[in-house]
């Protein structure tokens, strides 16, 4: 609990700065580092070794595409086949030695990870309130605090046994409950202290459960993966919070939701 309590307390004032005050180059920056660390994380879990090629090339080819899309938004098409030659380029020159989950996990996993981390720079490019940047986090880190506790104290029917014995439907309702009404208070927030949000209450709740589903589906997700492969964290640069992957493994589903719900809602 103390470890926990070191990270948010460190964790929790840098994220804000680099995401309301700090100048866009700072947050493409931490962008491209998380990115990499988490794609290497994934194909660690994945080939069950650390410092391999294909990792390094996997962390590589994320930060490539958080940074492709702060200088080029555009151009998805051309970057996946850029993606796809180098990771199966990369295999036929290995003769077979490469199996086909680790470049699945290379290829996918990367483009996936850089993708989603990419989302910020693409909504503050949008010119909105880099308040709303927060968005992601909120709808992720809210879920998954009141789900712990909905399910600590009513849990008694289990959501996914198989997946993650300890999470529970009471929890799932308590996250999903818990993000409606961080939602509705950032809103009140926006409304209050910035002259308006830019997105009214009503829409609002539509995307806090929205987005709750979808936190939990990302956390099941790698939960999925890490039983699969035997391994409790994918790392340990959030201390006991784990690697990148295990604090934003919701983060990573939400984020991409959130933009595509703006596109239609604000």
């Amino acid at each position: 609990m103390k470890s926990r309590i070191l990270v948010a307390v460190i964790g929790v004032p840098v994220l804000l700065y680099v995401v309301l005050a700090g100048p866009p180059v700072l947050m493409m920056a931490a962008l491209c580092i998380l990115a990499g660390i988490g794609a290497m994380e994934l194909q660690n879990c994945v080939s069950g070794a650390k410092r391999t090629e294909l990792a390094g090339l996997s962390a590589s080819a994320a930060v490539f595409i958080v940074a492709w899309y702060y200088e080029r938004p555009d151009h998805i098409a051309l970057l996946f086949l850029l993606e796809i030659l180098l990771f199966f380029g990369y295999a036929i020159l290995k003769g077979g030695e490469i199996k086909f989950q680790r470049l699945m996990a290379g290829l996918g996993g990367s483009f996936f990870i850089g993708y989603s981390f990419s989302t910020f720079l693409r909504l503050e490019a949008s010119g909105m309130h880099r308040a709303y940047l927060l968005l992601p986090f909120l709808l992720s880190f809210a879920c998954d605090t009141f789900a712990f506790f909905a399910g600590l104290t009513l849990g008694k029917h289990k959501l996914a046994p198989k997946v993650s014995p300890k999470k529970t439907i009471e929890g799932s309702i308590g996250g999903l409950a818990g993000n409606v009404v961080c939602g509705l208070l950032f809103v009140w927030v926006m409304d209050r202290f910035f002259g308006g949000s830019a997105i009214a209450y009503g829409p609002m709740i539509f995307m806090a459960l929205f987005c709750g589903v979808v936190a939990q589906i990302g956390d099941l997700s790698f939960s999925l993966i890490k039983r699969e492969f035997g391994i409790k964290d994918y790392g340990h640069i959030f201390l006991e919070h784990g690697g990148v992957l295990d604090r934003f493994d919701s983060v990573l589903f939400v984020a991409p939701a959130v933009e595509i719900i703006f596109r239609y809602l604000a």
